[in-house]
This record gives C-alpha cells, sequence and structure tokens, in this order.
C-alpha cells in the first residue's frame, strides 16, 4: 500500500536557477501586458502616419461633401418642380370648378325651359321671327356648350396628369432627401473621425498640420493679414470678369472652410469658385464634377487668372487659379482659404468659365 501510495505522488521539482527565473518572470510580464493592453490601448502611430490617415479622411470628407451638395441641389429642383406642379394643379382645379358651375346653369335652364319643343313654342309664339331667331342662336349656344363641355374633360385629364406627375416629383423629392441626409451622416462621419485622429498630436504638430501646405512659401493669416497683391487680381486675367473672380477670392483668404457653405463668411472649395464667379456674374453650377464641365478645357500650359483647377481622380477639389503656378482655394475643415502650389495635388484637369 505504501509503495502505491508513493507511486501517484509528484515529483518533486528543483528549484530554478537565478537567471532561469529572471527570464520566466520578465516573459511573464509581458505576456500580461500583450493581453493586458490588447483590449484597451490603441495603437501607437506616429505623427506622420497620423496626419497621411486624416488627409485621406478629409478626402473622402470632401468627396462626401460634393455629393451632398449635388443631392441638396437636386432636392431644391425637385421642390420647386413640384410647388410648380401643386400650382398648376389647383389653377386647373378652379377653371375646372368654373366650367362645371358653368355647365350646370345652363342644363337648369334647358331643364326648366324643356316642356314644350321647338314646333310648339314656335306656334305659341306671340313673335315667330324672334323666335327664329332664337333658336339659331340657341343652336349655337347648344354648339358652344359641346365645345365647353368638351374641354372640360380636356381639363378633367390635364388634371389627373398633373396630379400624377406631382405625386411622382413627391416621391423624387423623398428619395433625393435621404440621399442628402445620408450624404450629410457620411461627412460628419469622416470629419470626426479625422479629428479624434488629429487629437494625438501635440500642440505643435496640430499647428504645424493646420498651417500653409508644404511650398506655399506663406501661411492663410499671412496672407489675409497683408491682403491682395499689388495689382495681382487683374495681371495676366483674360478678361475683366476672370479678374473681379481673382479679387474676390483674395478677398475670401483667412475664412473658414465649412462643408456645404457659399459665403460669403465661410467656403467649401466648390462653394467659393461657385461664389468668386457669381461676383463676376457669372453663374456656375454647385459642384465640382460640374463646374468641370463648364467653359473651355484648357491644358496646365493655357492656364490663366481665374481658371478653375481641379484634383484628385474623382474631381473632388477645386481652385481658383492666381497665376504663378498657385490657386487659391478652401482645403479642409480647420485650414481656412488659402493660396497654395497647384502642384501639391493631384493634377485633374482645368477650365476656363468666360
Amino acid at each position: 500500500m505504501t509503495a502505491l501510495v508513493a507511486a501517484h505522488r509528484k515529483p518533486k521539482q528543483r528549484p530554478l536557477s537565478g537567471r532561469a527565473a529572471l527570464t520566466l518572470a520578465l516573459a511573464g510580464a509581458a505576456t500580461a501586458t500583450v493581453v493586458e493592453g490588447s483590449g484597451h490601448a490603441e495603437p501607437r502611430v506616429g505623427p506622420a502616419q497620423v496626419k497621411a490617415q486624416a488627409d485621406r479622411l478629409y478626402r473622402e470628407a470632401e468627396e462626401a461633401t460634393e455629393r451632398y451638395n449635388g443631392a441638396k441641389e437636386a432636392v431644391k429642383e425637385a421642390r420647386a418642380e413640384l410647388d410648380a406642379l401643386r400650382d398648376e394643379a389647383a389653377r386647373r382645379t378652379a377653371r375646372l370648378n368654373a366650367a362645371r358651375n358653368a355647365l350646370g346653369a345652363v342644363a337648369t335652364d334647358q331643364y326648366r325651359s324643356g316642356g314644350l319643343g321647338p314646333a310648339a313654342r314656335l306656334a305659341f309664339s306671340g313673335d315667330p321671327d324672334a323666335y327664329l331667331r332664337g333658336a339659331a342662336l340657341a343652336d349655337r349656344v347648344g354648339d358652344r356648350q359641346a365645345t365647353a363641355v368638351g374641354a372640360a374633360r380636356s381639363q378633367v385629364t390635364e388634371l389627373a396628369r398633373l396630379r400624377a406627375e406631382a405625386a411622382g416629383r413627391l416621391r423624387d423629392l423623398t428619395t433625393r432627401q435621404a440621399e442628402l441626409a445620408r450624404h450629410k451622416t457620411a461627412v460628419q462621419g469622416r470629419i470626426a473621425a479625422a479629428e479624434k485622429l488629429l487629437a494625438r498630436l501635440t500642440a505643435a504638430e496640430r499647428a504645424a498640420y493646420d498651417g500653409a501646405p508644404a511650398g506655399s512659401g506663406t501661411s492663410a493669416r499671412g496672407v489675409a493679414a497683408r491682403g491682395p497683391l499689388p495689382g495681382g487680381a487683374a495681371v495676366g486675367a483674360p478678361n475683366p470678369r476672370a479678374a473681379q473672380a481673382v479679387a474676390y477670392a483674395y478677398g475670401a483668404l483667412g475664412k473658414p472652410y465649412v462643408w456645404g457653405a457659399t459665403g460669403p463668411s465661410a467656403f467649401d472649395c466648390s462653394g467659393l469658385t461657385q461664389a468668386a464667379w457669381r461676383s463676376a456674374g457669372v453663374s456656375l453650377p454647385r459642384t465640382t464634377y460640374t463646374q468641370i464641365d463648364t467653359g473651355r478645357r484648357v491644358s496646365r500650359s493655357e492656364l490663366a487668372p481665374g481658371d478653375l483647377v481641379f484634383f484628385y481622380p474623382g474631381v473632388s477639389h477645386v481652385g481658383l487659379y492666381i497665376g504663378g503656378g498657385r490657386m487659391i482655394h478652401a482645403p479642409r475643415p480647420g485650414a481656412p482659404v488659402r493660396i497654395a502650389p497647384i502642384d501639391e495635388m493631384p493634377w485633374a484637369g482645368a477650365t476656363r468659365v468666360a
């Protein structure tokens, strides 16, 4: 029995040497740190990576902003068309009701005078000639009534068409509004994610990120303080309207970027170019991807002040060319309207408006 119990006893473990114990302790601590931190601590990302990720999110936000701007214009157009259809339907309804009332009055008169036939009324008439004249007039009136009945029927058909078209436009408006809300959510989500990333930077790193783009040689605040370069708005502009658009853009330097804004106190990129050319009496469409089709396409070698310059494969960003390889543009949230080189972003094309 004693031998059996002894056989099931665990063998005694020899104590670890000092070096082995230290190695095991360090390994355990490292493992515990990895396990404990994996669910709570965010991976360390350097400032360059933060900036690159934030740039990507801001580009996605700008793409969503342009889609938002397009959807907003579509909502505006759909609402205007719906209102016009409803107004026209109301006018047609009023005319139809008036025609029905007139036809009802004639029918009542005919019923009241319908007891005698034409021959009997002629026989009992004290003035047969007058009766005959009246009968001829009645025939003409009858013809006009038939025409009126036909017109009323046409109005009923047209009114039904207008109401069906208005119902379709209302469905379209509802769809556009839902699309607008989706794009708004996308913009806000991308911007919030970018701001969360940038919160990891130090104050100095964030200031550098929000400062002047590389190669611009100036900050937006400095340019805004100096104002337009002397005569710069007109030098090389192909016409007075282009010069006015450039002058407006200079006046917007330092104003904040706000997505969906078209001035005068804040702008997004296409809102700035639209406002600049609006000051010159030229109406541009609202989005980058519609502005690029306005006017005449020009190459980089043909650029002149006032031209619209576009960037990124999806044509999601636009600036106003001012000469010397530079543009004025509204970059992104946190970066106000500023002067920047056109080489700092991937080129997509250029348009001369007028």
